[in-house]
């Protein structure tokens, strides 16, 4: 249905001089879902979002978020769109001149600017806490925190004005695996007790095992296909063969498998009634957007 498509892309079209990025790129979002945005270096899973969220502006195509389109639009005529989503950039992003608190207190101050500062530092609090780090984390400079803990920061500063919409760009790049699965753990755990959509771009095929209802796969300047892990599995591209059955992909359903087989909760993605879309892929012409 039209009204559980929170992101709408439609015939993006991406380049930078020579090199095309995006090529009628199309994709919708559901609402409530967590959303693996998959493909090879170069593919452009940064860019897309960034076009999603008004930071690159696309030579063709229209991107409509929460039925509204983001797309040449005035800062000032964004405000209402903007503050329905939190974004966590890679490594966090955060200000290194400004401690943890000040740094979740920033889009409170962009779009509150007369917000009392103790109703501001209650809400840094909170955050902070919210998202796994200590409360004496708020005081503390990024340069004072582990890799983990910035991204965590990061996160509290995302989830500063209760967004809707959190889109995270690579959230376990760089952690352990006891580190990843923990961010993984606590994502999944903020999307059901704030009833989040996320969009999330990973590598990280334990993260798209966990957590994730579907995956969009970026490839040949598109999306190529959308779907479940196991709907993704049924198709013949040897980008999504070589990804998800490769060593590490065995490896994550392994995983997935032996949680089932000792009755634990199954991490793999769950069915949503996903419809497999993109370009023509080998012995199969998939058509649609994921609706």
């Amino acid at each position: 249905m039209a009204g559980d498509v929170v992101i709408r892309v439609r015939g993006l079209r991406n380049s930078f001089g020579d090199q095309v990025v995006h090529d009628d790129l199309n994709l919708d979002v559901r609402r409530g879902e967590i959303i693996g945005v998959v493909g090879g270096s170069g593919t452009g899973k940064s860019v897309l979002m960034r076009s999603i969220i008004g930071l690159q502006t696309p030579d063709e195509g229209d991107v409509t978020v929460f039925g509204e389109s983001t797309i040449g639009r005035e800062e000032t005529d964004a405000l209402d769109i903007r503050k329905r989503w939190g974004v966590l950039f890679q490594g966090g992003a955060l200000f290194s001149t400004l401690t943890v608190a000040e740094n979740t207190q920033v889009p409170l101050r962009e779009f509150y600017p007369h917000m009392d500062k103790k109703l501001l530092d209650e809400i840094a609090s909170y955050k902070v806490v919210m998202t796994g780090l200590p409360a004496n984390a708020g005081p503390k400079f990024p340069a004072e925190l582990s890799g983990g803990m910035r991204k965590r920061a990061g996160l509290a500063r995302a989830l500063a004005l209760d967004p809707e919409l959190l889109f995270l760009d690579e959230p376990t790049a760089g952690l352990d695996p006891i580190g990843a699965a923990a961010f993984d753990e606590l994502t999944m755990s903020l999307q059901r007790t704030m009833g989040l959509t996320v969009f999330l771009i990973t590598h990280d095929l334990d993260s798209l095992y966990a957590i994730c209802d579907r995956v969009a796969v970026l490839a040949d300047q598109r999306v190529i296909a959308v779907g479940t892990i196991d709907e993704l599995l049924a198709l013949d591209h040897p980008w999504i063969q070589e990804y998800f059955r490769g060593p590490r992909g065995r490896a994550a359903a392994s995983t997935d498998e032996r949680a089932a087989l000792t009755g634990a909760q199954p991490t793999g993605a769950q069915p949503t009634g996903a419809v497999l879309t993109g370009a023509a892929l080998k012995g199969a012409a998939l058509k649609g957007t994921g609706n």
